[in-house]
């Protein structure tokens, strides 16, 4: 891999992303992450994701150089809808991914955040979407998911002014779960993956898939999704041990079945 390392530690596969100076977004970026996904995905020895970037930020950004080689609307779009795909990969992956964003997210950097389940950010860091000023709009679903969190008002007012907010009030718009001090950062977010990862991953997928639900099917349908999933995960391996751990009064040993 030319800009992603990985390393996988007690179930939890540490992403880090390292493309000096700004760690910005190019195709053949977004390609080799769409590849790691595809890796992870299928090893059963991860059950969590932590991705950060390397050096001074998160990401700052889409490579600004790229654009000058699109030369119609068309490609335009399509570039676009490449970058939208590689979010949604992230959004539906069928475990947690958390952002730990430090320095800067912003533009492309924060489409990506935002398509992580938990974004863990340093309280000096700065996020954005500062597309505005180039004459353009986001292009990687940043104008439907930060509508999303922080609302039609907040959303309008970050895109429109360009200007970023920090990790502190990322938190209090609901963009992000928790600001700590940057140099805590990593370590918080290894806490909280390795957390998760002690779960059972099929209740985790489970409710990735309901938590998705919620956001795209009715009421009516969403529950009914959850009552199958509950089905599934009652009877299955996890469930039973699950239940006999707490009676036993054990920690319980998952087995993702």
């Amino acid at each position: 891999m030319e800009y992603f390392r990985l390393a996988k530690e007690e179930f939890v596969a540490v992403v880090t992303f390292s493309r000096p100076p700004a760690n910005a977004l190019s195709s053949a970026v977004l390609k080799e992450l769409s590849n790691v996904l595809d890796e992870l995905e299928t090893d059963p020895g991860v059950r969590a994701v932590l991705l950060h970037g390397e050096g001074r930020f998160f990401s700052a950004g889409a490579d600004i150089k790229e654009f000058t080689s699109v030369a119609s609307a068309e490609e335009a779009s399509a570039l676009s809808r490449n970058g939208q795909l590689v979010a949604e990969r992230i959004e539906r992956f069928s475990k947690p991914v958390i952002a730990a964003i430090h320095g800067a997210a912003l533009g492309g950097g924060l489409e990506l955040a935002m398509s992580c389940h938990i974004r863990l950010v340093a309280e000096n860091a700065k996020l954005g979407l500062p597309e505005l000023q180039l004459g353009i709009i986001p292009g990687f679903a940043g104008t439907q998911r930060l509508v999303r969190y922080v609302g039609f008002g907040k959303a309008a007012e970050m895109m429109w002014t360009g200007e970023p907010i920090t990790g502190a009030e990322a938190v209090q718009w609901g963009l992000a779960n928790k600001a700590v001090p940057e140099e805590r950062l990593l370590e918080e977010a290894r806490q909280l993956a390795h957390k998760i990862a002690a779960k059972s991953p099929l209740s985790v997928r489970a409710t990735i898939e309901l938590l998705n639900a919620a956001k795209e099917k009715s009421f009516a349908e969403a529950v009914r999704d959850e009552a199958e999933w509950f089905g599934r995960v009652f009877v299955s391996e996890d469930g039973r041990e699950g239940v006999q751990a707490f009676l036993e009064k054990r920690p319980p040993v998952f087995q993702g079945k």
